[in-house]
């Protein structure tokens, strides 16, 4: 048995747009239900959200769950780490790359020198730093994979965040960091940073996004955005993006149970959460 391929990686590569949902309840069931929508990629948030190691297993479980189920209708998988630099950053790489994670979103990635360092937690040695103990790992079925620890370093996909002032300065230099697939950029963050804190849609971060996105592609590296209107995710797809979320889980649910409400006690009952 050969190490899956990734298949999320190689359709970056190939520059087919990826469409993708957050996966913020914490929930392996309703991950489940949703891999089998049709979402080219599922994230999986353990910055964000309250997943962790053994949580984020049961989520990857419940994806290849739905893959089997669905065949081609079915999500990739991707897990984004609380933290991918310093020693704990590269301790949690390796626990999730072995619990069987093939594509990372790395948070707040600042520097070239930030970037490398998370590709080479991502790579066994001599390519780089990743601890051996594919023996106890789903990652390679426990050993099924026989080349797993050959094989595995061309299957995992890196994508890092740009989302502040200092990231976008260095992302020249950080999208041509080799081991570096894509790099996604936080309109949250980067808005906050540039001093316009919760206003993403802000002329001067609107060019500043526009920009990055040309850069990165310009880099010959995957750009990526969350964008949770259809206008927002259109207009980045448009500028040359290649994976963007366009929604969440915790959003979809909040807007639908709000929508629903109205129907019966009116749009004033509903509270804040109507999106």
């Amino acid at each position: 048995m050969h190490t899956p391929i990734n298949t999320f990686k190689q359709a970056l590569a190939a520059g087919t747009p990826q469409i993708g949902l957050w996966a913020a309840l914490a929930s392996a069931y309703s991950t489940e239900l949703l891999a089998g929508i049709g979402y080219d990629w599922l994230l999986i948030d353990g910055e964000h959200a309250p997943n962790d190691v053994r949580n984020t297993l049961a989520q990857l479980q419940a994806v290849a769950s739905a893959q089997h189920a669905f065949g081609d209708a079915r999500s990739h998988a991707i897990v984004r780490v609380p933290v991918g630099t310093g020693d704990v950053g590269v301790a949690l790489i390796k626990q999730y790359l072995d619990i069987g994670a093939q594509t990372l979103l790395v948070p707040m990635i600042d520097t070239a020198a930030q970037a490398e360092l998370v590709v080479k937690a991502t790579r066994y040695a001599p390519a780089g730093i990743r601890g051996m103990g594919s023996a106890l790992a789903r990652a390679s079925r426990w050993q099924a994979h026989a080349r797993y620890v050959h094989e595995a370093n061309d299957q995992v996909c890196v994508l890092v965040q740009a989302e502040t002032v200092e990231a976008m300065k260095n992302l020249d230099a950080i999208a041509a960091t080799p081991g570096v697939d894509g790099v996604f950029i936080g309109p949250a963050d980067l808005s906050a940073s540039m001093g316009h804190p919760g206003n993403a849609a802000h002329p001067d971060v609107q060019a500043v996004i526009a920009d990055g996105v040309q850069r990165i592609r310009a880099a010959g590296k995957a750009p990526g955005i969350l964008a949770t209107t259809e206008a927002g995710a259109k207009q980045w797809l448009a500028a040359g993006a290649l994976f963007v979320a366009v929604g969440a889980d915790t959003l979809l649910l909040a807007s639908g149970a709000s929508q629903l409400l109205a129907q019966f006690k009116g749009p004033a009952a509903t509270g804040p959460n109507t999106y």
